[in-house]
């Protein structure tokens, strides 16, 4: 066994309570073996088979996978392994909302299936600290309780979250090490280190009764990279010489040929770029998980001489807590409060911020179009968007762009600077990691179906059967004895959407009224009626909102009144008493009559008072 192996450690204890906090619990080794000694996997190995068995005899306790989200879709990462009476959870993740979701914060997983069989739960691991693999995480947690585990960068990111949310002290955060296994009941997963943007990044060697799945979270290779340690790809090797039964990757960049540049790369351009600035103040905008992209710029500002300082909350956050775990190297008085940054000139500066995305309430939005408290962009800026637009958001970080210009700053965003670079594993390396395993099946995972199939395709280039190739869908159950791989059933899955509070209470119906205000707005018609007489007493009035601007169209409204007034005239006075019948006529006579004469159809909404 390989020396930093160990064997499985005991079943987690929650952390212990120190003044009311939580402590990290690292799962250490009982005894250090030597190099030499044969590397066993944690689970109990089969005995050998007798010949004159049954197949059925001869198969081994079947395990399944099931996909809860990341898949067919960019985001909201989660998939359940279950063998027996034990399941533990790979990441917990949310998206971000698409245009068909107006008013909605986050999409988080439908988490129906593991409320169901929670006694199962043994435990969540979690791959990288990212919102998509993390984001979701505090939301479980309060319909079920189980101990997490992740590296030191991650658990730190996950712990602002549960105190954010009240959860801190209620769940038990356990730091693990590269090449460490934590017991999951009958199965064991053993993390394995990658590179991706976020230090702390894990890919998860599974050891099952069925055999080793091996999981590699979003990765990349890089042999240079900025915290000093490569991808693990000789504990891949090892495991892939020992026999991988299925390897879920990453597929997110499976569409481009080639392999991801070192982050190193982006270091080179910051030299160039800070060199280009001169005399003007630098302002870059970047993923605030991006430890390594602030590390750099960091490095840049301390050889150049100027101070830095950090906007949004977001950064402030990922910043402080990789300083707290040693995740950041920060020569003394380079950071500097926002509040002090009047008191440097321009070229002794350099802000760090967020919103190289384009978010309409990050701070370099706020700063382009002239709204942040602090900061207010002059041609002595020089700012540099250091990420490559999410599909999706060309058109805001475009905006952004735009207003920065017309302040006169200058802005570096184009490719050919090379300003950014990708966190995710392009064509050769995803080749690299399936020479490497040497699966007998393969399922692609993290990506939109384009990127499953693409993925699907480099494998069988390699030389994986298509039948051994899977593309799932969520929902699905996976399941597999070792000798075979198939869904077998769905579960309950989807997407639960966020707004504010709300977590679930805005559904299709919901959205489709949203949508349909968002379109051709509203018209109100109010009516006072005597219940017991069934007399009109007040109204028709009719209110317009998002429809036309009623002191614009007075013929129009007053021709709708007049309407609305006829169709009364018409109910008898049992329709009268019957509201809700009394309601769709309205309802019916003027949407007839706005789409006929406007050719809208906008929301109508009757409202019946009692007098």
């Amino acid at each position: 066994m390989n020396h930093n192996q160990t064997n499985p450690p005991r079943k987690s204890r929650p952390a212990a309570q120190t003044g009311g906090r939580k402590r990290y619990v690292v799962q250490r080794p009982k005894k250090q073996q030597t190099a030499n000694a044969p590397h066993r996997p944690p689970h109990q190995e089969p005995a050998p088979q007798n010949k004159n068995r049954s197949v059925r005899e001869q198969r081994r306790t079947p395990v399944r996978i099931i996909p809860l989200g990341g898949l067919n879709e960019i985001g909201k990462n989660m998939t359940v392994f279950e063998c027996s009476n034990d399941m533990f959870i790979l990441d917990c993740g949310l998206a971000f909302p698409d245009a068909e979701m107006p008013g909605v914060d986050i999409v988080i997983p439908d988490f129906t299936y593991v409320e169901r069989n929670k006694d199962k739960l043994r435990g969540i691991v979690i791959t990288h600290g990212h919102e998509d693999h993390i984001g979701g995480l505090a939301y479980l947690l309060k319909k079920v309780n189980a101990p997490v585990y992740g590296s030191g960068m991650t658990i730190g990111l996950i712990k602002h979250k549960l105190e954010e949310q009240g959860l801190l002290n209620k769940v038990a955060l356990n730091v693990v090490e590269s090449r460490k296994t934590v017991r999951m009941g009958c199965m064991a997963v053993e993390f394995i280190k990658v590179n991706h943007s976020i230090p702390g990044a894990m890919g998860m060697a599974i050891h099952t009764p069925a055999g080793v799945l091996v999981h590699t979270g979003d990765f990349k290779v890089d042999f240079s990279p900025i915290d000093g340690g490569p991808i693990d790809l000789a504990r891949f090797g090892e495991l892939g010489s020992k026999g991988v039964l299925a390897l879920m990757a990453d597929s997110t960049n499976a569409e481009r040929p080639g392999y991801t540049q070192s982050e190193r790369k982006v270091g080179d351009s910051f030299e160039r770029l800070f060199a280009k600035a001169g005399n003007r103040r630098i302002i870059i905008a970047t993923f605030s998980s991006n430890i390594h992209r602030v590390q750099q710029i960091i490095n840049m500002a301390s050889k150049t001489g100027r101070k830095v300082a950090v906007l949004g909350r977001s950064m402030i956050n990922v910043i402080a807590t990789a300083l707290e775990l040693g995740y950041l190297d920060v020569p003394k008085n380079t950071i500097i409060d926002i509040e002090n940054m009047n008191q440097y000139p321009p070229e002794q500066m350099v802000l760090i911020t967020t919103g190289s995305q384009g978010e309409p309430m990050s701070a370099l939005t706020r700063m382009a179009m002239h709204d942040h408290k602090k900061v207010n962009i002059t041609p002595l800026d020089f700012i540099i968007i250091s990420a490559t637009p999410i599909p999706g958001n060309e058109k805001h970080v475009t905006k952004v762009v735009n207003e920065l210009l017309k302040s006169g700053a200058e802005v570096i965003y184009e490719s050919m600077y090379e300003v950014h670079v990708s966190g995710h594993a392009c064509q050769e390396e995803l080749k690299l990691m399936l020479a490497l395993t040497r699966p007998k099946y393969f399922i692609p995972v993290h990506g939109e179906y384009k990127h499953l199939v693409k993925n699907r395709g480099l494998a069988i280039e390699m030389g994986i059967p298509k039948a051994n190739i899977l593309l799932a869908s969520i929902g699905n159950v996976i399941e597999t004895d070792g000798t075979k791989l198939d869904v077998v059933a769905q579960a309950p899955s989807g997407r639960v959407l966020v707004d504010g509070l709300g977590v679930g209470d805005v559904g299709s119906i919901v959205l489709r009224d949203r949508k349909h205000l968002s379109e051709d707005g509203l018209i109100i018609v109010v009516v006072g009626i005597n219940k017991a007489s069934g007399d009109v007493v007040a109204g028709p009035d009719i209110i317009s909102r998002g429809f036309c601007y009623v002191r614009e169209a007075e013929e129009l409204i007053v021709q709708a009144k007049q309407l609305m007034s006829h169709a009364l005239s018409e109910c008898s006075v049992y329709e009268l008493k019957e509201w809700t019948s009394l309601k769709g006529k309205l309802r019916d006579t003027l949407s007839d009559f706005i789409f006929e004469k406007t050719k809208r159809s906008p929301m109508i909404l009757p409202i019946i008072m009692e007098v």
